[in-house]
């Protein structure tokens, strides 16, 4: 079936796509904030600028929706059947992107998670943000773990003296029996 707009009204339609605040971002806001989690949007020091960012947690989390980021064996995922070379190439540039951004993370001591536009359907939102809950957790319990084993335990050897910082050692009186 040919495109019922023309080139000029169809590129008009696309610009006004927006790439922050979607409708599946604002889920997967609204179920961690209702949870108690808190984040940061779009950090743009964070590399590949993540949807979430949740420094306590050291993860980053994206959002991406299945047509613009080529969901492999999603039904949202299809190709357009005009223009197909321009289309093929810019899913096919969202992907390499994606991954250079990941390892990036991943290399730097970050977390990734993807969460799928299609996972958020009210049919499995609690499923797929209950394994968002879990590998928060899961990493959370890793930082402290490795936290843990950096700092040696102090030792204070209690046979000496501690040195006193403010004045001098003064004998006061005894209180008198009564």
């Amino acid at each position: 079936m040919p495109d019922p707009l023309t080139p000029e009204q169809r590129h008009r339609c696309m610009s006004h796509i927006r790439s922050r605040n979607t409708k599946p971002e604002l889920k997967v806001r609204r179920w961690l904030w209702q949870h108690g989690y808190r984040y940061r949007l779009n950090v743009s020091g964070v590399p590949g600028k993540p949807d979430i960012v949740m420094r306590r947690f050291r993860t980053a989390i994206f959002v991406n929706g299945c047509f613009w980021h080529g969901h492999e064996g999603c039904p949202k995922y299809r190709l357009p059947q005009t223009n197909v070379d321009f289309w093929q190439a810019k899913v096919s540039r969202n992907r390499e992107r994606d991954q250079r951004n990941y390892q990036i993370l991943s290399q730097n001591g970050w977390q990734v998670i993807v969460v799928w536009e299609c996972q958020l359907t009210p049919r499995n939102i609690e499923q797929t943000m209950a394994q968002v809950e879990w590998n928060l957790n899961h990493n959370l319990l890793d930082i402290i773990r490795r936290q843990r084993r950096r700092k040696p335990k102090p030792y204070i050897a209690f046979d000496a003296p501690l040195p006193i910082a403010a004045e001098d050692e003064t004998e006061y009186p005894k209180p008198a029996k009564q």
